[in-house]
């Protein structure tokens, strides 16, 4: 079949997205939304640099809900609070369109019950299905790192490691405000403020997944957070890191059970990838023990080539994004989560 879909908002992921959709056989384009005033009434083609399609963009959401549309693909970004999307999710679920989500989302029972709940009422009323989408939070705990505990006689704990090079980002709202780079920790409390919380609820999605999916039980989330401070002004892509500021971030969050760290999550972006903390490290690592130990490493390359403006990352968000697209479509109404074979059981 061919599916009708929705692109929602059009950033670097967003459009990377976009064009994936019109390069399909297996898509039509339905509708577009922006945010950006810019893109108001745009074609779709002109935005994703590709022939125009004849849809045009709007940032009214009832001309969305007023479509005929298999699903939306929702690339908003992620900003303070954490539940700012929730209520047009809801609406797009409720007039009948599935919902493929990179703005989290994973795994709502990491909340309780009550967000969860929330979700799923829109989901029935639609008959529709919410699935959140991305490398990591994501694929790399919710899938890869669950099949490699699917070989494990006993499992002890897993560790992952997630460390990024944030300097090329060009968005300085986004690197200032969202991921809190060049900020005083003097005058901004980043171990347990709205930033901090911001992540503890988007990563405890993985992390709570991962422990139910394991059989764990009666655990805690305890964070356990660094930061490093520029020694320097340093200038990157997004504007300049003052000395004495922020110049990485190390979100870590660890599972506990019975006193014992079962698994832990650390993020860390950096905007000097030189410094010898972080310098030569994989872009994740895996490390398993029990019977067997396990150490995997992975590493994103972007395309070659100068006319190539296309990161690996957002290649691979748009690639989960679209192998979603036929199990969200097929699922039944309610939200979706990753499926492991043989699971590993404690």
């Amino acid at each position: 079949m061919t599916y009708r879909i929705v692109q929602w908002a059009t950033g670097s992921i967003g459009k990377t997205c976009l064009r994936a959709v019109l390069d399909s056989p297996d898509c039509e384009l339905a509708g577009l939304y922006v945010y950006s005033d810019r893109k108001l009434g745009r074609d779709a083609g002109s935005i994703a640099r590709r022939p125009d399609t004849g849809v045009l963009a709007t940032n009214d959401i009832e001309d969305i809900l007023r479509l005929d549309a298999d699903v939306v693909i929702h690339t908003a970004r992620l900003q303070l609070p954490y539940e700012l999307h929730d209520n047009d999710i809801c609406r797009l679920l409720r007039s009948g369109k599935n919902v493929i989500t990179t703005a989290g989302q994973h795994y709502p029972w990491a909340h309780g019950p009550e967000r969860a709940e929330m979700f799923l009422d829109a989901c029935h009323a639609g008959g529709t299905s919410l699935y959140g989408a991305g490398v990591s939070p994501g694929f790399v705990g919710e899938r890869l790192a669950l099949t490699l505990a699917s070989a494990a006689l006993e499992l002890d704990a897993i560790v992952i490691d997630e460390v990024f090079d944030a300097s090329g980002m060009l968005s300085p709202d986004f690197v200032f405000t969202v991921m809190g780079m060049g900020t005083d920790p003097a005058q901004t409390d980043l171990m347990t403020g709205p930033l901090p919380e911001l992540y503890r609820k988007l990563y405890s999605e993985t992390l709570c997944f991962m422990a139910d999916s394991l059989g764990l039980t009666g655990y805690t989330v305890d964070s356990d957070h660094h930061l490093e401070l520029a020694a320097e002004d340093l200038t990157v892509r997004a504007g300049t890191i003052r000395k004495a500021t922020v110049v990485a971030t190390e979100w870590r969050w660890h599972v506990v059970t019975d006193g014992r760290r079962r698994l832990s999550l650390s993020i860390i972006w950096t905007m000097d990838p030189t410094l010898p903390r972080y310098a030569g490290r994989p872009h994740w690592q895996l490390r398993m023990t029990g019977k067997p130990e396990l150490t995997m490493s992975l590493d994103l390359h972007d395309p070659v080539g100068a006319e190539v403006m296309t990161t690996g990352g957002q290649y691979v968000v748009a690639g989960l994004v679209l192998r979603a697209i036929p199990v969200v479509v097929a699922a039944d109404p309610g939200i979706v989560t990753p499926y492991v074979f043989a699971p590993y059981q404690a």
